[in-house]
């Protein structure tokens, strides 16, 4: 599925196009501290590499996200992620600071959720999200993930939340 929409998005298959909003994006020291940390215009662009990779792998990945007037809003996606040594498949969505408390994160993570269940028939969704992160914490719990654990990833305390088909 390289396009879908909601109610207030678009979202396109992440491609090469891409990297200058994703850069932008991650420079952004608010947006990139519950990304583990600013990442450099050539962090991003590897990035951007690896995940256009997980396309062509697995059928299924990151999209830019539009608001319907066409302007950059963000990513998110469904991908693979190796957590506590297990290939899990999560949920993820990344705004811009502007966008932030309007309700798009429900709205993209409903429709991630729905995709990954019923289209793409996976057996569970998680959510990873760090500790601190009480907004995406609340958007996973609104789209009815239940909390399952607390772990670390790349060194950060964070909180798995699941959902099953």
């Amino acid at each position: 599925m390289d396009h879908f929409s909601t109610d207030r998005l678009t979202a396109e298959r992440l491609n090469g196009s891409h990297l200058a909003d994703l850069v932008a994006l991650h420079l952004d020291a608010e947006v990139s501290r519950y990304l583990g940390g600013i990442r450099s215009a050539e962090v991003t662009k590897a990035y951007l590499a690896t995940n256009i990779a997980h396309w062509e792998r697995h059928g299924f990945g990151l999209w830019v996200l539009r608001t319907k007037d066409g302007a950059f809003a963000g990513r998110a996606g469904i991908r693979h992620i190796l957590v506590d040594g297990m290939d899990e498949i999560e949920i993820a969505y990344t705004f811009r600071r502007d966008l932030w408390g309007q309700g798009l994160a429900s709205e993209i993570a409903t429709a991630l959720t729905e995709m990954g269940l019923s289209e793409l028939k996976l057996p569970s969704l998680i959510g990873l999200v760090l500790v601190g992160h009480g907004a995406s914490r609340r958007v996973l719990e609104k789209s009815d993930y239940a909390l399952e654990k607390s772990t670390t990833h790349h060194g950060e305390a964070v909180v798995i939340y699941r959902i099953r088909r």
